[in-house]
């Protein structure tokens, strides 16, 4: 299952860590392993269909602990299943084998889809179909009927009025006496409105029965379409709770290694989370499966990397061929656990890069700053309140200031003018002026059209729903169901054949919206430059927030700041 270099690696040094697997930069190791897999994917032709819409395949590199001098290697997997099936040669097996035809798994599955067919069948039954149809039907003319003969009750009711306000010998008093005693019958006029209040007695009498007959007709339609809707929610409930047992026992199946020998099943694993429960797939990406293997065949792990292949999904951005961080939904509170006993890569974000470095002002008065972020540093504190921040520097800077100070947000990979308010009263106006879109803000960004031929429009807008992928923190995703509005105008600066420079003028503020609106193929399809969420890892992400303009919320006159960026 380990597989060698076909080309010498002795001069590659190796990496004095594993690799920090949600934000890393390929090690020259795994580039060349990726690359071999690439070679051998492309060999099966019986895959490519299937490969189109996309799956992540990932590389580990090894190194055997019982050889002297011990060889360099790598293990090679794929996320979920390929070909309707767990187990290939070229790549490790899954941690279990959820499609072994003899296992717990297929029988229950089996079950399962006998019950989803008795649904089906239920769902499409003539006679239920039938039934459903008519009582819609049979609805639709009692509301009609009812109607009608509800028109004819006041239009009879107006005309009686007319009647009665007509007869010039009764006055009001004497007519409401003539319906309360309404035997006594000595004037012509006194007979007409006994008649009146007959007639007006029948019609409701008419009216109820109507009524009461369609409410028995829809009663009966009603009750016969309940047998089958009865039927098909017991069956629903009994296919939850198999679904529920199922689900269990196979996870527990999962029963996760680390470097120390220590053993986990994922529900354990989970139970430390928000939602306490594994989601469908845990335990199945590319890299879980490959630290299993290694732990089991004492392989010590030295770097590892995850690789898209094919199209790009509908809703996330994957590129084919960039190489993507592991998922934190499924794979985080797994690797957690699983990379215990390894020494590992820090998290690049964590730390402090901007420590020594004064933070620029560019423009301060009274009652506002605006600062310039240097990329890689936090707007607002994190999980890690001594994590460096923007926040923390002008709080200390303006010790008196009152107010949360920070009055919107710049992703920690983007540079550029951030707004700052010295006073609460002054944060609430400035807010005010970002929540009603009167705040003018331009970006800068470096688009990567290194593996794009095409060039987009030199101007438009793109309008892209957006909302946290939940699975995937913090990347976000398309959703015309769940997202967000989110609109971008943008305007071609310059180009040549690696990049593209480019105005954005986002018209509303959600998470990722330029990086996003820039690298889903539905947007730009050119993701900006050194974007690891959506694109390539760089030396920085190329992005800059240059201009910003305002109406100053205590002198009422309009400031326009811009502050270019440095690439």
């Amino acid at each position: 299952m380990i597989h060698f270099f076909d080309q010498p690696v002795s001069h590659i040094a190796l990496p004095e860590r594993f690799t920090y697997p949600f934000n890393y930069t390929p090690h020259p190791l795994c580039v060349l392993a990726a690359e071999e897999v690439k070679a051998y994917i492309s060999t099966q032709k019986e895959w490519q269909e299937e490969l189109a819409p996309g799956k992540m395949f990932g590389v580990l590199i090894v190194q055997p602990q019982e050889e002297e001098p011990s060889p360099i290697g790598y293990l090679a997997a794929f996320s979920g299943n390929l070909a309707g099936k767990n187990l290939h040669p070229y790549f490790v097996p899954p941690v279990y084998d959820l499609l072994q035809p003899q296992g717990f798994f297929k029988i229950e599955e089996e079950q399962i889809s006998a019950i989803n067919a008795r649904i089906s069948e239920l769902e499409v039954n003539p006679h239920y179909l039938h039934l459903k149809e008519k009582l819609n039907a049979e609805t639709e003319q009692a509301n009609l009927e009812l109607t009608q003969a509800k028109e004819k009750l006041k239009a009879a009711k107006e005309e009686r009025k007319l009647r009665r306000n007509s007869s010039p010998a009764l006055s009001e008093e004497e007519q409401a006496i003539l319906i309360r005693e309404s035997r006594r019958s000595v004037y012509p006029e006194e007979a007409e409105l006994r008649e009146m209040v007959r007639e007006s007695q029948y019609q409701k009498a008419e009216f109820k029965r109507l009524e009461r007959g369609w409410k028995e007709r829809i009663k009966t339609l009603e009750k016969e379409i309940a047998t089958f809707e009865t039927e098909t929610d017991k069956l629903k409930t009994e296919r939850k709770k198999r679904s529920a047992a199922l689900q269990q026992k196979l996870f527990e199946q999962f029963r996760m290694l680390n470097a120390r020998g220590e053993i986990k099943d994922l529900y354990t694993i989970f139970e430390q989370t928000v939602h306490k429960t594994p989601p469908a797939g845990a335990g199945e990406c590319a890299l879980p499966k490959l630290l299993q293997y290694a732990y089991l065949h004492q392989l010590k792990p030295l770097a590892m990397a995850e690789f898209w292949w094919g199209n790009s999904p509908k809703t996330e951005v994957r590129h084919h061929g960039y190489y993507y961080p592991s998922c934190k939904g499924k794979c985080e509170p797994i690797l957690q656990h699983m990379l215990q006993g390894l020494k590992v890569d820090e998290n690049p974000l964590s730390a402090n890069a901007h420590k020594k470095e004064e933070l620029e002002i560019v423009f301060e008065d009274e009652w506002l700053v605006v600062v310039n972020k240097p990329s890689g540093m936090l707007s607002v504190p994190g999980k890690e309140e001594e994590t460096d921040s923007v926040y923390h520097r002008v709080k200390a800077r303006y010790p008196e200031a009152t107010g949360p100070m920070i009055v919107h947000r710049l992703d920690m990979a983007t540079s550029g003018l951030l707004l700052v308010a010295k006073t609460k009263e002054v944060h609430q106006h400035l807010q005010e002026q970002f929540m009603n879109r009167s705040i003018k803000k331009r970006y800068v960004a470096l688009l990567d059209r290194s593996e794009q031929n095409g060039l987009p429009e030199e101007t438009g807008t793109i309008n892209l729903p957006l909302c946290l992928n939940p699975l995937d923190r913090p990347r976000q995703m398309v959703s015309e169901e769940y997202g967000k509005p989110a609109v971008t105008e943008y305007r071609i600066l310059n180009y040549s054949d690696k990049y593209i420079r480019i105005a954005f003028y986002p018209l509303t503020g959600r998470t990722h919206q330029l990086r996003v609106h820039a690298a889903h193929h539905q947007g730009l399809n050119c993701p900006i430059l050194g974007d690891e969420l959506y694109g390539k890892k760089a030396d920085r992400l190329y992005l800059h927030a240059e201009y910003l303009e305002f109406r100053h919320p205590v002198y009422g006159d309009i400031i326009c700041i811009q502050k270019e960026a440095e690439f």
